[in-house]
């Protein structure tokens, strides 16, 4: 918490750009801090893929974790990839509730669509 406010750090494939800024803007307007990912690889900002800035911004996902007191993973139909279920597992591991778009039904359909 950051005074009254909850701190929430959005997580999920950039392929779905236009869900993060309607989470982000529909956080804000309950009051709370939202954390979201600096660039959209799967929009187009080429830049990500290069190794380098692909491990420190995967890096930099866990910390912008560490900061908020939960994470909304941004899983449109039901879809989770490896960065991000990476950044589920981090957050499960340090104690952070996990709140989804779509819930999952299992622990494994959550993982199922994952290429």
């Amino acid at each position: 918490m950051v005074g009254k406010y909850e701190v929430v750090t959005l997580c999920g494939s950039t392929r779905f750009k236009e869900e993060f800024m309607k989470a982000q803007k529909e956080l804000t307007l309950e009051g709370k801090i939202v954390i979201s990912v600096g660039l959209f690889g799967h929009s187009g900002d080429k830049e990500v893929w290069d190794d380098n800035i692909k491990d420190m911004l995967d890096d930099m996902h866990k910390r912008k974790i560490d900061m908020a007191d939960s994470i909304f993973v941004i899983n449109k139909d039901r879809y989770i990839g490896k960065s991000t279920r990476s950044e589920i597992e981090y957050a499960e591991k340090t104690g952070k509730p996990v709140r989804y778009l779509e819930n999952p039904e299992s622990q494994e359909e959550k993982y199922e669509n994952n290429h």
